[in-house]
């Protein structure tokens, strides 16, 4: 099966991991510069990068996903709140001009991923 993976920065691996984790992903592999999460048949790929500046960050992924409200729901319920700015943070869900139904999360390095409802993934 071809794939392919997003790799996102991190300023520190143990608490990206303690991030995700809050909503189920779950270590897979971990070194002192990469570090490999799954939650279900989702895979996220972190390298560390201790000068990145979580404000000034442009790094992006696409998570497309069966059940956007079980997802968001799941962050949420971590603890990250919705808002406009700062991070962590994250947008409800909502239908965009593509017809998607969208969702975003910020983690805390300023990464945006993008949640995209794909119903019968």
């Amino acid at each position: 099966m071809d794939r392919a993976m997003p790799n996102l920065p991190s300023r520190d691996l143990a608490t990206t991991l303690d991030f995700y984790a809050g909503f189920s992903f779950v270590e897979r592999y971990r070194d002192e510069a990469w570090m490999i999460l799954s939650r279900g048949t989702l895979t996220l790929e972190f390298f560390h990068h201790p000068e990145l500046e979580p404000k000034a960050s442009h790094f992006q992924c696409t998570v497309r996903v069966a059940d956007l409200d079980e997802l968001w729901g799941a962050v949420h319920a971590a603890g990250v709140r919705v808002s406009s700015q700062g991070q962590p943070r994250l947008h409800r869900p909502r239908i965009e001009e593509s017809g998607l139904r969208i969702g975003y999360l910020v983690d805390p390095d300023g990464t945006q991923l993008t949640l995209i409802e794909e119903p019968g993934r």
